[in-house]
């Protein structure tokens, strides 16, 4: 019986998640328009996340899932997810009218750069690591 390998379907989708979590998020608090506007503004910041992350999750289908890679992917994952979540966090925090929240909000504006590049050397470290691993086991 043949296995049959999806680890590129679903690199991609991962990526493909990414992005769509990112319209989503955006969408709902300013608009489908302004969701666009902001991933062609950001494009070279939030295309390079994506496909980071939709490397490593299919560098961990594709290998054997043992505890340590399963943690590596888990953390550099939410790290990508989280700058992410920070990168769009101050459209979300423009809707709550509490005083002392736009204050955090100007902040998350402001570094929401680096928030992805956070993101981005998180997955140059994860895929390092998945590569290494999968050497180490036969390449499989």
């Amino acid at each position: 019986m043949v296995k049959k390998n999806n680890s590129i379907l679903y690199g991609i989708l991962a990526g493909i998640g990414l992005i769509l979590f990112y319209l989503t998020v955006v969408s709902i608090f300013q608009g489908m328009g302004f969701a666009f506007l902001n991933l062609r503004s950001l494009w070279y910041l939030i295309f390079p996340l994506a496909i980071g992350f939709g490397m490593q999750i299919g560098l961990y289908t594709s290998i054997k899932h043992t505890a340590q890679m399963t943690g590596t992917v888990a953390a550099t994952g939410t790290i990508s997810g989280g700058s992410m979540i920070a990168c769009c966090s101050h459209f979300l925090l423009q809707a709550i009218p509490f005083i002392g929240i736009s204050g955090l909000a100007i902040v998350l504006t402001k570094y929401q750069s680096w928030f992805l590049i956070i993101g981005i050397l998180s997955n140059i470290i994860g895929i390092t690591l998945l590569i290494r691993h999968k050497r180490k086991m036969g390449g499989e």
